[in-house]
Protein backbone atom coordinates (compact mmCIF):
# COMPACT_ATOMS: atom_id res chain seq x y z
CA UNK A 1 0.00 0.00 0.00
CA UNK A 2 1.05 3.36 -0.76
CA UNK A 3 -1.38 5.44 1.49
CA UNK A 4 -3.88 3.64 3.18
CA UNK A 5 -6.80 5.38 5.82
CA UNK A 6 -8.93 3.05 8.14
CA UNK A 7 -12.15 3.91 8.98
CA UNK A 8 -13.71 3.04 12.60
CA UNK A 9 -16.06 0.26 11.37
CA UNK A 10 -19.94 -0.35 12.24
CA UNK A 11 -23.02 -1.39 10.63
CA UNK A 12 -24.06 0.37 7.42
CA UNK A 13 -26.00 3.22 7.53
CA UNK A 14 -29.64 2.72 5.58
CA UNK A 15 -29.59 4.10 2.16
CA UNK A 16 -29.48 8.15 1.56
CA UNK A 17 -32.86 8.97 0.17
CA UNK A 18 -32.90 9.44 -3.25
CA UNK A 19 -31.67 13.02 -4.99
CA UNK A 20 -32.69 14.37 -8.49
CA UNK A 21 -30.29 16.73 -9.39
CA UNK A 22 -26.51 15.29 -9.15
CA UNK A 23 -24.97 18.64 -9.08
CA UNK A 24 -26.52 19.77 -5.75
CA UNK A 25 -24.20 17.04 -4.29
CA UNK A 26 -21.52 16.61 -6.58
CA UNK A 27 -20.80 20.61 -7.65
CA UNK A 28 -18.32 22.91 -5.81
CA UNK A 29 -20.19 25.46 -3.57
CA UNK A 30 -17.90 28.11 -5.31
CA UNK A 31 -19.80 29.91 -8.15
CA UNK A 32 -17.99 28.91 -11.30
CA UNK A 33 -14.62 30.57 -12.37
CA UNK A 34 -13.86 32.09 -9.05
CA UNK A 35 -10.69 30.76 -7.73
CA UNK A 36 -10.38 27.82 -5.27
CA UNK A 37 -9.06 28.52 -1.56
CA UNK A 38 -5.59 27.94 -0.82
CA UNK A 39 -4.57 23.92 -0.05
CA UNK A 40 -8.02 23.01 -1.90
CA UNK A 41 -7.62 20.55 -4.16
CA UNK A 42 -8.09 21.42 -7.80
CA UNK A 43 -10.82 19.70 -10.07
CA UNK A 44 -10.38 19.59 -13.63
CA UNK A 45 -13.46 17.63 -14.26
CA UNK A 46 -16.19 17.23 -11.94
CA UNK A 47 -17.97 14.53 -13.90
CA UNK A 48 -14.50 12.11 -13.06
CA UNK A 49 -16.04 12.43 -9.47
CA UNK A 50 -20.01 12.04 -9.65
CA UNK A 51 -19.78 10.67 -13.48
CA UNK A 52 -23.37 11.22 -15.02
CA UNK A 53 -25.73 8.44 -14.11
CA UNK A 54 -24.15 7.51 -11.04
CA UNK A 55 -26.69 6.71 -8.56
CA UNK A 56 -26.22 8.78 -4.62
CA UNK A 57 -28.29 6.67 -3.09
CA UNK A 58 -25.32 4.57 -2.50
CA UNK A 59 -25.12 2.75 1.20
CA UNK A 60 -22.97 4.85 3.64
CA UNK A 61 -20.13 1.85 3.36
CA UNK A 62 -19.56 2.18 -0.38
CA UNK A 63 -20.12 6.17 -0.03
CA UNK A 64 -17.18 6.10 2.46
CA UNK A 65 -14.83 5.54 -0.09
CA UNK A 66 -15.79 7.66 -2.82
CA UNK A 67 -15.94 10.88 0.03
CA UNK A 68 -12.99 13.36 0.38
CA UNK A 69 -11.11 13.01 3.21
CA UNK A 70 -10.92 14.35 6.65
CA UNK A 71 -9.09 17.51 7.12
CA UNK A 72 -8.02 16.23 10.48
CA UNK A 73 -6.31 12.67 10.45
CA UNK A 74 -3.53 10.87 11.89
CA UNK A 75 -0.56 10.12 10.01
CA UNK A 76 1.72 7.01 10.72
CA UNK A 77 5.22 6.43 8.91
CA UNK A 78 5.89 2.83 8.34
CA UNK A 79 9.26 3.75 7.07
CA UNK A 80 10.52 5.16 10.76
CA UNK A 81 8.80 1.94 12.20
CA UNK A 82 11.07 -0.01 10.33
CA UNK A 83 13.88 1.89 10.99
CA UNK A 84 13.59 2.23 14.78
CA UNK A 85 13.32 -1.90 15.17
CA UNK A 86 16.12 -1.78 12.56
CA UNK A 87 17.77 0.67 15.40
CA UNK A 88 16.61 -1.59 17.94
CA UNK A 89 18.05 -4.63 16.74
CA UNK A 90 21.02 -3.28 16.41
CA UNK A 91 21.15 -2.10 20.00
CA UNK A 92 20.51 -5.21 21.33
CA UNK A 93 21.72 -8.59 22.43
CA UNK A 94 22.09 -10.37 19.12
CA UNK A 95 20.48 -14.01 21.51
CA UNK A 96 18.08 -11.44 22.61
CA UNK A 97 14.40 -11.87 21.35
CA UNK A 98 11.60 -8.97 20.95
CA UNK A 99 7.79 -9.48 21.59
CA UNK A 100 6.10 -6.54 19.99
CA UNK A 101 3.02 -6.01 22.35
CA UNK A 102 0.14 -4.74 20.24
CA UNK A 103 -2.62 -3.85 22.94
CA UNK A 104 -4.87 -1.28 22.52
CA UNK A 105 -4.63 -0.97 18.05
CA UNK A 106 -0.35 -0.77 18.89
CA UNK A 107 -1.17 2.31 21.35
CA UNK A 108 -3.34 3.73 18.66
CA UNK A 109 -1.02 3.29 15.57
CA UNK A 110 -2.65 0.46 14.24
CA UNK A 111 -2.13 -3.40 15.04
CA UNK A 112 -1.91 -5.25 11.92
CA UNK A 113 0.93 -2.80 9.81
CA UNK A 114 2.97 -3.00 13.48
CA UNK A 115 2.53 -6.57 13.60
CA UNK A 116 3.74 -6.98 10.42
CA UNK A 117 6.69 -4.88 10.45
CA UNK A 118 7.44 -6.46 14.11
CA UNK A 119 7.62 -9.92 12.37
CA UNK A 120 9.54 -8.69 9.03
CA UNK A 121 12.27 -7.28 11.39
CA UNK A 122 12.47 -10.49 13.62
CA UNK A 123 10.09 -10.40 16.60
CA UNK A 124 9.36 -13.83 17.85
CA UNK A 125 6.30 -13.31 19.71
CA UNK A 126 3.33 -10.62 19.62
CA UNK A 127 1.12 -9.65 22.67
CA UNK A 128 -2.31 -9.00 23.30
CA UNK A 129 -4.24 -7.64 25.85
CA UNK A 130 -7.78 -8.42 25.20
CA UNK A 131 -8.86 -11.77 23.03
CA UNK A 132 -10.79 -9.42 20.38
CA UNK A 133 -7.31 -7.72 19.55
CA UNK A 134 -5.89 -11.29 19.15
CA UNK A 135 -8.70 -12.80 17.01
CA UNK A 136 -8.96 -9.76 14.69
CA UNK A 137 -5.32 -10.18 14.15
CA UNK A 138 -5.82 -13.84 13.23
CA UNK A 139 -8.87 -12.98 10.70
CA UNK A 140 -5.97 -10.69 9.44
CA UNK A 141 -4.13 -13.12 8.94
CA UNK A 142 -1.56 -13.08 11.63
CA UNK A 143 -0.48 -16.98 12.51
CA UNK A 144 2.70 -15.72 14.48
CA UNK A 145 3.25 -16.64 17.70
CA UNK A 146 0.67 -14.43 20.04
CA UNK A 147 0.61 -13.85 23.82
CA UNK A 148 -2.04 -12.74 25.92
CA UNK A 149 -1.68 -11.01 28.34
CA UNK A 150 -3.62 -10.47 31.79
CA UNK A 151 -6.15 -13.36 32.99
CA UNK A 152 -8.76 -15.10 31.12
CA UNK A 153 -12.00 -15.38 31.37
CA UNK A 154 -13.09 -19.17 31.65
CA UNK A 155 -14.99 -18.58 28.22
CA UNK A 156 -12.35 -17.50 26.65
CA UNK A 157 -10.39 -20.60 27.04
CA UNK A 158 -11.58 -22.21 24.17
CA UNK A 159 -10.77 -19.65 21.48
CA UNK A 160 -7.07 -19.43 23.21
CA UNK A 161 -6.67 -23.64 22.52
CA UNK A 162 -8.48 -23.26 18.93
CA UNK A 163 -6.53 -20.38 17.99
CA UNK A 164 -3.15 -21.26 19.34
CA UNK A 165 -3.39 -17.98 22.00
CA UNK A 166 -0.73 -18.51 24.15
CA UNK A 167 -2.38 -17.47 27.82
CA UNK A 168 -0.24 -16.19 30.92
CA UNK A 169 -1.53 -18.43 34.22
CA UNK A 170 -1.54 -17.83 37.62
CA UNK A 171 -4.16 -20.08 39.22
CA UNK A 172 -4.76 -23.74 39.45
CA UNK A 173 -7.98 -23.55 37.77
CA UNK A 174 -7.06 -22.31 34.52
CA UNK A 175 -4.30 -24.50 34.73
CA UNK A 176 -7.04 -27.21 34.76
CA UNK A 177 -9.13 -25.82 32.45
CA UNK A 178 -6.58 -25.00 29.71
CA UNK A 179 -5.20 -28.53 30.26
CA UNK A 180 -8.51 -30.71 30.10
CA UNK A 181 -9.58 -28.37 26.63
CA UNK A 182 -5.82 -28.84 25.43
CA UNK A 183 -6.04 -32.59 26.17
CA UNK A 184 -9.62 -32.47 24.12
CA UNK A 185 -8.11 -30.61 20.75
CA UNK A 186 -5.43 -32.90 21.04
CA UNK A 187 -2.70 -30.47 21.66
CA UNK A 188 -0.03 -29.86 24.24
CA UNK A 189 -0.60 -25.87 24.66
CA UNK A 190 2.38 -23.64 25.96
CA UNK A 191 1.66 -21.38 28.33
CA UNK A 192 3.68 -18.71 30.61
CA UNK A 193 3.28 -18.54 34.31
CA UNK A 194 2.36 -15.01 35.72
CA UNK A 195 4.81 -14.22 38.61
CA UNK A 196 3.80 -11.36 41.25
CA UNK A 197 7.00 -9.94 42.25
CA UNK A 198 5.35 -6.79 43.89
CA UNK A 199 3.34 -4.60 41.51
CA UNK A 200 0.50 -6.50 43.16
CA UNK A 201 -1.73 -6.49 39.77
CA UNK A 202 -1.43 -9.98 38.28
CA UNK A 203 0.30 -13.07 38.45
CA UNK A 204 0.90 -15.82 41.51
CA UNK A 205 3.43 -14.34 44.63
CA UNK A 206 7.04 -14.82 44.21
CA UNK A 207 7.45 -17.43 46.57
CA UNK A 208 4.60 -19.54 45.77
CA UNK A 209 5.51 -20.02 41.81
CA UNK A 210 7.01 -22.90 42.38
CA UNK A 211 4.02 -25.07 43.30
CA UNK A 212 1.80 -23.64 40.38
CA UNK A 213 4.53 -24.18 38.05
CA UNK A 214 4.98 -27.68 39.02
CA UNK A 215 0.74 -28.25 38.56
CA UNK A 216 1.78 -27.38 35.18
CA UNK A 217 4.16 -29.41 34.11
CA UNK A 218 2.46 -32.74 36.04
CA UNK A 219 -0.33 -31.43 33.37
CA UNK A 220 0.31 -33.67 29.90
CA UNK A 221 -1.09 -31.71 27.91
CA UNK A 222 0.52 -28.53 29.16
CA UNK A 223 4.19 -27.17 28.33
CA UNK A 224 5.36 -24.29 30.68
CA UNK A 225 7.24 -22.24 27.95
CA UNK A 226 7.86 -19.23 30.16
CA UNK A 227 7.79 -17.43 33.30
CA UNK A 228 6.89 -13.14 33.30
CA UNK A 229 6.61 -10.61 35.72
CA UNK A 230 5.99 -6.93 35.33
CA UNK A 231 8.44 -4.22 36.32
CA UNK A 232 6.25 -0.97 38.41
CA UNK A 233 8.66 1.27 37.79
CA UNK A 234 11.62 1.16 35.31
CA UNK A 235 12.04 3.84 33.29
CA UNK A 236 12.64 6.63 36.07
CA UNK A 237 16.08 7.08 38.02
CA UNK A 238 15.73 5.53 41.08
CA UNK A 239 15.65 1.86 40.03
CA UNK A 240 15.64 0.89 43.52
CA UNK A 241 11.99 -1.29 43.32
CA UNK A 242 12.86 -2.65 39.96
CA UNK A 243 16.04 -4.37 41.78
CA UNK A 244 13.59 -5.50 44.59
CA UNK A 245 11.47 -6.96 41.79
CA UNK A 246 14.33 -8.80 39.94
CA UNK A 247 15.42 -10.30 42.97
CA UNK A 248 11.91 -11.56 43.52
CA UNK A 249 11.73 -12.83 40.04
CA UNK A 250 15.34 -14.49 40.41
CA UNK A 251 14.34 -15.91 43.43
CA UNK A 252 10.72 -17.53 42.00
CA UNK A 253 13.46 -19.14 39.01
CA UNK A 254 15.67 -20.43 41.41
CA UNK A 255 12.57 -22.18 42.96
CA UNK A 256 11.45 -23.82 39.95
CA UNK A 257 14.70 -25.07 39.42
CA UNK A 258 15.19 -26.14 42.47
CA UNK A 259 11.59 -28.41 41.51
CA UNK A 260 13.42 -29.92 38.49
CA UNK A 261 11.73 -26.95 36.39
CA UNK A 262 13.44 -24.81 33.45
CA UNK A 263 11.40 -22.37 31.39
CA UNK A 264 12.57 -21.57 28.09
CA UNK A 265 11.45 -17.62 27.98
CA UNK A 266 11.54 -15.79 30.85
CA UNK A 267 10.92 -12.12 30.85
CA UNK A 268 10.39 -8.68 33.00
CA UNK A 269 11.69 -6.22 30.66
CA UNK A 270 9.59 -3.29 29.16
CA UNK A 271 10.51 -0.67 26.85
CA UNK A 272 11.98 0.89 30.35
CA UNK A 273 13.36 -2.17 31.22
CA UNK A 274 15.14 -2.46 28.15
CA UNK A 275 17.06 0.45 28.05
CA UNK A 276 18.43 0.98 31.69
CA UNK A 277 18.12 -2.62 33.45
CA UNK A 278 20.33 -4.75 30.90
CA UNK A 279 20.76 -7.37 33.85
CA UNK A 280 17.11 -7.59 33.71
CA UNK A 281 17.18 -8.66 30.03
CA UNK A 282 17.02 -12.83 30.14
CA UNK A 283 15.55 -13.94 27.45
CA UNK A 284 12.74 -11.79 25.97
CA UNK A 285 12.19 -8.15 26.16
CA UNK A 286 8.15 -7.06 25.59
CA UNK A 287 8.45 -3.95 23.48
CA UNK A 288 5.74 -1.54 23.21
CA UNK A 289 5.96 2.04 23.20
CA UNK A 290 9.34 2.33 22.36
CA UNK A 291 9.38 0.49 18.53
CA UNK A 292 6.61 3.79 17.51
CA UNK A 293 9.51 6.11 18.84
CA UNK A 294 8.25 7.23 21.67
CA UNK A 295 11.01 6.99 24.79
CA UNK A 296 9.21 5.68 27.90
CA UNK A 297 10.42 8.96 30.29
CA UNK A 298 12.47 12.25 30.51
CA UNK A 299 15.18 10.28 31.93
CA UNK A 300 15.81 6.57 30.65
CA UNK A 301 18.52 6.20 28.21
CA UNK A 302 18.32 7.02 24.44
CA UNK A 303 19.15 4.84 21.40
CA UNK A 304 19.74 7.50 19.01
CA UNK A 305 18.27 7.90 15.75
CA UNK A 306 14.95 6.10 17.00
CA UNK A 307 12.23 8.59 15.73
CA UNK A 308 7.97 9.19 16.30
CA UNK A 309 6.11 7.45 14.39
CA UNK A 310 2.94 9.43 14.89
CA UNK A 311 1.46 12.82 13.54
CA UNK A 312 -1.25 14.41 13.91
CA UNK A 313 -2.57 17.22 11.23
CA UNK A 314 -5.15 19.21 10.85
CA UNK A 315 -6.19 22.01 8.03
CA UNK A 316 -7.15 25.55 8.69
CA UNK A 317 -11.35 25.91 7.89
CA UNK A 318 -11.79 29.23 8.76
CA UNK A 319 -9.92 32.03 9.71
CA UNK A 320 -11.50 35.22 11.57
CA UNK A 321 -10.20 38.77 12.16
CA UNK A 322 -11.04 39.73 15.82
CA UNK A 323 -10.57 43.43 16.95
CA UNK A 324 -9.74 44.35 20.50
CA UNK A 325 -12.02 43.59 23.28
CA UNK A 326 -13.99 40.56 20.91
CA UNK A 327 -13.50 37.16 22.20
CA UNK A 328 -13.45 33.88 20.89
CA UNK A 329 -15.02 30.10 21.74
CA UNK A 330 -17.08 29.15 24.28
CA UNK A 331 -17.36 30.72 27.83
CA UNK A 332 -15.14 34.05 26.05
CA UNK A 333 -11.68 32.56 27.52
CA UNK A 334 -9.72 34.73 25.16
CA UNK A 335 -10.10 38.65 24.72
CA UNK A 336 -8.37 39.96 21.93
CA UNK A 337 -5.97 42.65 23.39
CA UNK A 338 -5.45 43.89 19.86
CA UNK A 339 -6.58 43.07 16.40
CA UNK A 340 -5.90 39.16 16.09
CA UNK A 341 -6.23 36.81 13.47
CA UNK A 342 -7.23 33.63 14.51
CA UNK A 343 -7.14 29.82 12.47
CA UNK A 344 -9.77 27.62 13.32
CA UNK A 345 -8.87 23.81 13.02
CA UNK A 346 -11.62 21.14 12.71
CA UNK A 347 -10.19 18.95 15.61
CA UNK A 348 -11.08 19.06 19.32
CA UNK A 349 -11.34 16.53 22.48
CA UNK A 350 -14.55 14.90 20.68
CA UNK A 351 -11.02 13.70 18.93
CA UNK A 352 -8.89 13.23 21.98
CA UNK A 353 -6.79 16.23 21.89
CA UNK A 354 -6.70 17.50 25.53
CA UNK A 355 -9.91 20.03 26.66
CA UNK A 356 -7.30 23.11 27.50
CA UNK A 357 -8.00 26.69 27.71
CA UNK A 358 -5.33 29.22 26.43
CA UNK A 359 -3.10 26.57 26.25
CA UNK A 360 -0.45 24.82 23.67
CA UNK A 361 0.18 25.00 20.60
CA UNK A 362 -0.11 24.14 17.18
CA UNK A 363 2.69 24.60 14.02
CA UNK A 364 2.02 26.15 11.05
CA UNK A 365 4.41 26.92 8.30
CA UNK A 366 7.53 25.42 10.50
CA UNK A 367 6.37 27.91 13.47
CA UNK A 368 4.59 27.78 16.85
CA UNK A 369 1.25 29.23 17.44
CA UNK A 370 -0.53 29.38 20.64
CA UNK A 371 -4.10 27.92 21.06
CA UNK A 372 -6.15 30.52 22.03
CA UNK A 373 -9.99 30.15 23.56
CA UNK A 374 -11.08 26.63 25.14
CA UNK A 375 -10.74 23.58 22.79
CA UNK A 376 -13.99 22.45 21.69
CA UNK A 377 -15.39 19.01 20.63
CA UNK A 378 -15.11 19.75 16.83
CA UNK A 379 -12.62 22.46 17.55
CA UNK A 380 -9.49 24.50 18.57
CA UNK A 381 -8.47 28.35 17.80
CA UNK A 382 -5.10 29.45 16.76
CA UNK A 383 -3.75 33.07 16.96
CA UNK A 384 -1.81 33.36 13.80
CA UNK A 385 -1.17 36.79 13.82
CA UNK A 386 2.22 36.81 13.49
CA UNK A 387 1.66 34.26 10.62
CA UNK A 388 0.31 36.66 7.57
CA UNK A 389 1.00 33.26 5.12
CA UNK A 390 -1.33 31.05 6.81
CA UNK A 391 -4.38 30.72 4.42
CA UNK A 392 -7.64 28.32 4.72
CA UNK A 393 -6.89 24.66 4.24
CA UNK A 394 -3.35 25.09 5.09
CA UNK A 395 -1.87 22.31 7.07
CA UNK A 396 -1.33 22.43 10.77
CA UNK A 397 0.22 20.01 13.00
CA UNK A 398 -0.85 19.36 16.31
CA UNK A 399 1.66 16.41 17.73
CA UNK A 400 4.62 15.77 15.56
CA UNK A 401 7.33 17.47 13.43
CA UNK A 402 6.79 20.22 10.73
CA UNK A 403 9.88 22.03 9.75
CA UNK A 404 12.55 22.32 12.46
CA UNK A 405 9.81 22.56 14.83
CA UNK A 406 7.93 19.60 17.05
CA UNK A 407 5.74 19.50 19.45
CA UNK A 408 6.04 15.77 21.46
CA UNK A 409 3.98 13.58 22.92
CA UNK A 410 5.59 14.16 25.57
CA UNK A 411 4.09 17.95 25.63
CA UNK A 412 0.69 17.04 24.94
CA UNK A 413 1.01 14.86 27.92
CA UNK A 414 1.50 17.53 30.15
CA UNK A 415 -1.57 19.63 28.95
CA UNK A 416 -3.94 16.42 29.59
CA UNK A 417 -1.82 15.86 32.81
CA UNK A 418 -1.35 12.56 32.08
CA UNK A 419 1.53 10.27 30.46
CA UNK A 420 2.38 9.60 26.82
CA UNK A 421 0.44 6.42 26.45
CA UNK A 422 -2.99 7.99 27.75
CA UNK A 423 -2.33 10.68 24.44
CA UNK A 424 -1.64 7.53 21.73
CA UNK A 425 -4.07 5.77 22.34
CA UNK A 426 -6.59 8.66 22.94
CA UNK A 427 -6.32 9.35 19.44
CA UNK A 428 -10.21 8.67 18.27
CA UNK A 429 -11.27 6.16 16.00
CA UNK A 430 -12.94 9.21 13.65
CA UNK A 431 -9.44 10.18 13.06
CA UNK A 432 -8.39 8.58 10.05
CA UNK A 433 -5.25 6.99 10.31
CA UNK A 434 -3.32 7.73 7.29
CA UNK A 435 -0.32 4.88 6.47
CA UNK A 436 3.29 6.05 4.89
CA UNK A 437 5.31 3.45 3.21
CA UNK A 438 4.97 -0.04 3.36
CA UNK A 439 6.51 -2.92 4.83
CA UNK A 440 7.21 -5.93 2.71
CA UNK A 441 6.52 -9.15 4.48
CA UNK A 442 9.54 -11.23 3.46
CA UNK A 443 12.10 -8.51 3.69
CA UNK A 444 10.87 -5.68 6.44
CA UNK A 445 11.84 -3.06 4.01
CA UNK A 446 10.05 -0.23 2.18
CA UNK A 447 8.41 -1.52 -0.83
CA UNK A 448 9.64 0.68 -4.23
CA UNK A 449 6.93 3.36 -4.63
CA UNK A 450 5.87 3.87 -1.18
CA UNK A 451 4.82 7.36 -0.41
Amino acid sequence: MNVVSQRASGPPAPPAPAVQERDAICLPSRPPGTPRSRGSPAVENWDAICPPGQSVSEPATRVGSLLPPRPAWVEIDLNRLRRNFQLINHDKPSQLGVLSVLKDEAYGHGALPTATAALACGASFLASSTIQEAMLLRDQGIRARLLLLGERQEAELPWCVAHDLTCCVSDPFTVAKLGYLAARAGKRAPVHIKINSGMNRYGVRWDKAASLATLIDSTPSLFLEGALTHFAQSDETDKTFALVQLARFDEALRALARSGLSVKLRHICNSGGFLDLPQAHFDLVRLGILPLGVFPSAVCRRIPGIEPIMTVKARIAAIQQLQPGESVGYGMRYVAPSPRRIAVLPIGYGDGFPRVRNQGFALIHGRRAPLVGGTTMDALMVDITGLPEAQPWDEAVLMGRQGQEEISVHEIAKLKNSVSYDVLTGWRGRLPRIYIGQIAPETGQPENGSS
